[in-house]
């Protein structure tokens, strides 16, 4: 019954991230654009979570931890080089 429940998730999320993808490559601002590639790597965490469910593995959910960290601070650094155009003051 997991493995079915796993599988139907994944699908759905991978969905979505085409459907980011989508969006990254047609949205009509940049701030589209960065919304989009935000919730790409979240959903990206996701398929990697569930596959660490699938498989049993504490290792996925660590390198899911490292993606998280990593897309906040590339999100965050973006955002503020659009804003003011430099990361470091």
């Amino acid at each position: 019954m997991l493995t079915i429940t796993i599988t139907i998730v994944a699908i759905c999320i991978c969905i979505a991230l085409f459907l980011n993808l989508w969006r990254l490559l047609e949205g009509p601002t940049v701030s589209d654009r960065i919304l989009a590639l935000d919730t790409m790597y979240i959903n990206a965490i996701a398929l990697i979570l569930l596959y660490g469910i699938h498989m049993g593995s504490v290792l996925y959910f660590e390198a899911a931890l490292l993606i998280a960290m990593l897309g906040f601070v590339s999100t965050a650094a973006l955002c503020k080089y659009l804003l003011r155009g430099d990361i470091i003051e």
